[in-house]
């Protein structure tokens, strides 16, 4: 017994010790009969590297010799399927056959110069369970050595990906299926969208067809059809109560749960569905539930793929699809319902005495448009549903419309405008018309924005009228302001003569004898008279003075503003943008340099013209922001020059524009520079742009002195 029990030690050599299944059946297999002979007289390198993959819970083979003799480990039996356990020792050439032609290539070319090979997800077809089967695989292929240091066979190192592949083709095919049924109007569209975008991914649906149920429950009509079926083998209408209903549609509605489907024919009597039903192939037979409920509102045919097991991640795929098919169909019977409520509310709306218009999604859709809006735009209602709002109104498109219809589908945030002049083209001319208008976002039940609500007033005659009365305001205004400077003039102009005058009667007084004066009645009592008057007329020239001085002090509150430190105070408002565009602002002028305005006007123009020139900085450069002064005789001028994106000359008028902006990329409603032109104006100055696109903008500023 000790001497039999030596011998067994003796006979199994150390390196292939261990290594579960696979270790032992390479410690069983009949290795003298086997052309590598006993493996204690193996190379040390195919020693080394046969024990290095027993031991590897990582799915390993080794190929050895030019005759490819095939070694592995147990984490590498799953790949073998049921040519496990004879592929051991067995030459790779035969016993993966069906390969051949896409692997073979490889390891002959390792074994003649050897090259590496790596792939990912590479598709190959396995005999390995009884039929051809589609796989993938991620592996790596290195020539293995000889103890000469010759390449003497393929060392692979693998993990077959299948499954992931296969789950992620199925999530692309749901995930298509979904964007392109969320828009659909009809139960047929959605149901044939679905089966179209199914016959893409054939490997997983090699055939599919749709049946919907009528109110009734008794027959069900084809809506849905792709794949490799004839159309005489999909009937338009299938029958699923009575003696006709086939066997499998009972027994589907009976236990209300998937039923397999094997190749049949018309002739088939024992498998046949329902008369005139015939599938080509092994297919199942799904029931199509309404969301949330046990109810049946359809059944679906698909084919299952020849080269896959229909294992529980292929049934689960098919859940997946039945659900998403129940989702779009259950969603187009609430977008109908809503079309009918839509067309409820359209009676209305047509029927109001204010313009009315129903824009839908981001590119606004005119999906209702009353008479009232109709009349406004100069448009015929028939030739504008269900179009963009721009295409219809391509007018509108530079006059900031979209601009504010964006910021309202976006932000949910209404809109209201009052007396706003926008043109149309009427009648093939140009009309301004001014409107009062409401932009309000729409909801649906989830409280998502699918849209707005737009409600519009044409004001022209109460903007005529006002305008009149404005002209005449502007008149008196005029008339005023003359005034005012007659009576500033007056105030000061007349104190030099009076004062003359008053001096002259004193002289007077003083050249006539004092009896004179004191002696005759009349005298004194005229130089009293006309001292009296004299101090009169001061007293009204004082008055007018101290009103023109109100006058003049309640017009605006200009102060003298330091230039440098309103710059210094609004970059503290942009200190996080300037530190994020690493921008550099350069201020080029004296700490004293004031400028006599209004000083909260100032803050306003400083702040809109660094905000422009950081937020239209350009991607490939630093923004670099000069400000500089410039003085004339007439204005102290202040440059804000940048290296930004820059604008077209032509469109300078556009720039200063309400609502015009050149750059979408960046958040603004355009009215920025249209404030700062009118403050300028208003104060006697103006704003000028020199600029070039691509190079930058100089903006600049006339502060009147």
């Amino acid at each position: 017994m000790p001497s039999e029990s030596i011998q067994n030690t003796t006979t199994t050599p150390a390196f292939l010790q261990g290594g579960g299944e696979m270790g032992a059946l390479i410690r069983e297999y009949d290795w003298e009969n086997h052309p590598l002979g006993k493996p204690e007289n193996w190379e040390e390198t195919l020693k080394t590297t046969v024990r290095i993959l027993l031991n590897s819970a990582f799915p390993m083979f080794l190929w050895w010799s030019k005759d490819l003799f095939m070694f592995h480990n147990d984490a590498y039996l799953p790949a073998l399927g049921n040519k496990h356990p004879k592929a051991l020792g067995a030459s790779a050439r035969d016993m993966w056959a069906e390969i051949w032609n896409t692997v073979g290539v490889v390891a002959e070319d390792i074994l003649e110069n050897g090259n590496q090979f790596y792939a990912e997800e590479l598709y190959l077809v396995l005999e390995r369970k009884g039929f051809p089967e589609e796989t993938y695989w991620t592996f790596s292929y290195s020539p293995a050595f000889d103890d000469n240091g010759d390449v003497n066979g393929v060392f692979c190192a693998c993990t077959e990906v299948t499954k992931t592949v296969l789950n992620q083709r199925r999530i692309r095919t749901m995930k298509a299926i979904a964007d392109a049924t969320a828009l659909v109007q009809t139960l047929e569209q959605a149901c044939q969208t679905a089966s179209d975008i199914l016959s893409h991914n054939p490997q997983d649906i090699p055939f599919n067809l749709i049946y919907l149920f009528n109110a009734q429950g008794s027959e069900c009509k084809l809506v849905g059809k792709a794949g490799n079926i004839a159309d005489d083998d999909a009937p338009d209408l299938i029958l699923i109560k009575g003696k006709e209903a086939g066997a499998p549609i009972r027994r589907l509605i009976e236990t209300r749960q998937p039923v397999l489907l094997d190749q049949m024919t018309h002739n088939d009597a024992a498998t046949d569905v329902a008369s005139g039903l015939s599938i080509p192939g092994k297919a199942v037979l799904l029931p199509i539930f309404r969301p949330g409920q046990d109810e049946i509102i359809g059944l679906c045919v698909s084919g299952i793929s020849s080269f896959l097991e229909y294992d529980a991640d292929y049934v689960g795929f098919h859940q997946l699809m039945i659900g998403q098919f129940a989702t779009s169909i259950t969603s187009v019977q609430a977008r109908q319902e809503s079309i009918r409520q839509q067309k409820y509310l359209n009676e209305i709306f047509q029927q109001a005495p204010v313009g009315i218009t129903i824009l839908r999604g981001p590119e606004y859709i005119i999906d209702l448009a009353n008479p009232g809006v109709c009349e406004i735009w100069g448009r015929n209602q028939v030739d504008i549903l269900g179009k963009p709002v721009l295409d219809v109104l391509p007018e509108v498109a530079d006059q900031g419309i979209k601009e504010l219809l964006d910021n309202v589908y976006n932000t949910g945030t209404p809109f209201i405008a009052n007396e706003l002049p926008v043109h149309f083209e009427r009648d093939g001319k140009m009309e301004e018309v001014y409107l009062n208008f409401v932009y309000h976002p729409m909801r649906n039940m989830a409280g998502e924005i699918t849209g707005i609500i737009a409600v519009a007033i044409n004001i022209n005659e109460q903007v005529e009228a006002r305008m009149k009365i404005e002209e005449m305001n502007r008149e008196l205004l005029g008339i005023n302001a003359d005034l005012d400077n007659f009576v500033y003039s007056a105030s000061h102009d007349l104190k030099a003569p009076i004062s003359n005058i008053e001096g002259l009667m004193k002289a007077l007084v003083d050249y006539l004898p004092s009896e004179v004066v004191q002696s005759e009645k009349e005298i004194p009592r005229v130089l009293n008279l006309i001292q009296n008057s004299v101090d009169r007329f001061k007293r009204a020239i004082a008055d007018l003075t101290e009103v023109a001085k109100i006058q003049r002090d309640s017009v605006e509150d200009v102060a003298k503003v330091n230039l440098k430190e309103v710059i210094e105070d609004v970059k503290l408002d942009f200190e996080r943008l300037i530190r994020e565009k690493d921008a550099t602002i350069d201020v080029q002028f004296s700490d004293d340099t004031v400028v006599e305005f209004s000083a909260k006007n100032v803050r306003s123009i400083v702040y809109n013209l660094l905000s422009n020139a950081l937020k239209y900085s350009s991607p490939e450069r630093k923004p670099l922001i000069k400000v500089t002064i410039e003085n004339n005789p007439e204005f102290t001028v202040l440059c804000v020059s940048d290296n930004g994106l820059g604008f077209n000359p032509a469109d300078e008028s556009k720039i200063f524009g309400m609502f015009k902006r050149l750059h979408d990329h960046v958040e603004g409603s355009g009215v920025g520079l249209y404030i700062v032109k009118r403050i300028l104006e208003n104060a006697g100055g103006r704003i000028e742009l020199d600029s070039e696109p691509g190079k930058g903008s100089t903006f600049k500023v006339y502060f009147k002195r």
